[in-house]
C-alpha cells in the first residue's frame, strides 16, 4: 500500500522531510543510500526529487517508492556514489541499465554507458555460447540506360552497368543483429538511415544496396532511388583526460567489403568460421557463410 508524503511547496521543507539514511523500494528492491548520493547529480530526476523539486511517494514501511526496475537500480547508486560504471564481468543488462538512466535524466551516466558499449565487445557483455550467423550473399550487374543533360533541349543517350548486391543474414543472438545495424547503414540522397530486421519476431537481416559507378551522375542514381551502404568504425582521439569516440562512414563498393567488414565484427564478438561456400580458402569471394560463437 502506497501513500503519496503530503509536503510542502517549499523545496527546503520538502528536502529536511527526508533525512540519511535515506530508504528507496524501487520495483521491490530496497536500498539504503544517503541525500548526497541521490543528489549528485542535481538536473536529474532523482536530483529534483530529493530536493523537494517534486513530490516523491512512501510505501506503507516508510521506504521512499520508485516505481522502476529494481534490478539495476544498484548500479545506478553505485556509479552516483563513485562516479564510475563499474559493471560485472558477463553483464547481460546493458539496454535496461541505459533505459532507466535515460528515465532518470543522469546524461553523465548515459555518456559513460555509451563509452563502454564502444570499448567492450557484445562478447563480453554476455551472450549465448554456440549462437549461430548465416549469410547468403548475390550479386547482379544490371544494365541502366539515362539520358544525359547537357543543356536545353540537348540530350545524350548513356549506358552503364550497376551491380545489385544482396545479403540474407540470420542470426540467433538478437543483440548481434541489434549491432550490425547500427554498424552497418544506408546512403541515401536524405542521408544516413540504419537498416532494420525483416520482422520483429524473426533474427533475420536483409542488406540490399547499389554502389554508385563513377559514369553514372549522382542525379541519375538518386532518380533510381538506389541507396549504398556504409560501415561505421570507431575512432578513437584522446585530448587531455578526455577520450573521444568519433564513428566515421565507410563506404562498402564490393561484396568482398562487404564479407571483410562482416567478419572484422563477428569474430570480434566472439564468433568462429564454420563452413564457407563454396571455397575455404576464398572467404571473401563466397556465396555462403557460416559462423558460430565460442
Amino acid at each position: 500500500m502506497l501513500n503519496l508524503n503530503s509536503q510542502d511547496d517549499n523545496s527546503n521543507s520538502n528536502r529536511n522531510a527526508l533525512q540519511d539514511p535515506v530508504s528507496l523500494n524501487v520495483g521491490g528492491e530496497v536500498y539504503t543510500t544517503t541525500l548526497d548520493t541521490l543528489t549528485r547529480c542535481r538536473d536529474s530526476m532523482l536530483g529534483a526529487m530529493f530536493t523537494g523539486q517534486i513530490p516523491v511517494l512512501k510505501d506503507n514501511r516508510g521506504n521512499v517508492f520508485i516505481d522502476r526496475d529494481g534490478k539495476v537500480f544498484r548500479y545506478i547508486l553505485n556509479y552516483l556514489r563513485s562516479s564510475s560504471l563499474d559493471l560485472p564481468d558477463g553483464f547481460s543488462e546493458l539496454p535496461l541499465l541505459r533505459r532507466e538512466a535515460d528515465f532518470y535524466q543522469i546524461r553523465p551516466l548515459l555518456e559513460e554507458i555509451r563509452h563502454y558499449e564502444t570499448s567492450v565487445p557484445l562478447s563480453l557483455r554476455g551472450g549465448p555460447l554456440g549462437a549461430m550467423i548465416m549469410v547468403n550473399v548475390d550479386c547482379k550487374v544490371r544494365v541502366l540506360h539515362f539520358n544525359l543533360r547537357h543543356g536545353p533541349e540537348n540530350y545524350e543517350l548513356r549506358t552503364c552497368s550497376v551491380q545489385a548486391f544482396t545479403v540474407d543474414l540470420f542470426c540467433t543472438w538478437r543483440a548481434f543483429l541489434t549491432l550490425l545495424c547500427e554498424r552497418f547503414s544506408y546512403r541515401t540522397s536524405q542521408g544516413l538511415t540504419s537498416p532494420h530486421p525483416c520482422n520483429p519476431r524473426q533474427n533475420r537481416l536483409k542488406l540490399e544496396w547499389v554502389p554508385r559507378p563513377d559514369e553514372l551522375p549522382q542525379d541519375q542514381y538518386d532518380k533510381q532511388r538506389y541507396r549504398g551502404l556504409t560501415i561505421s568504425n570507431p575512432e578513437v582521439s584522446q585530448s587531455a583526460d578526455i577520450m573521444n569516440v568519433h564513428w566515421s562512414p565507410c563506404e562498402i563498393t564490393d561484396m568482398q567489403g562487404f564479407v571483410e567488414e562482416l567478419l572484422k565484427v563477428s569474430l570480434a564478438e566472439g564468433f568462429k568460421v564454420d563452413l564457407v561456400t563454396p571455397d575455404p580458402a576464398e572467404i571473401l569471394n563466397c556465396t555462403a557463410l557460416r559462423l558460430i560463437k565460442c
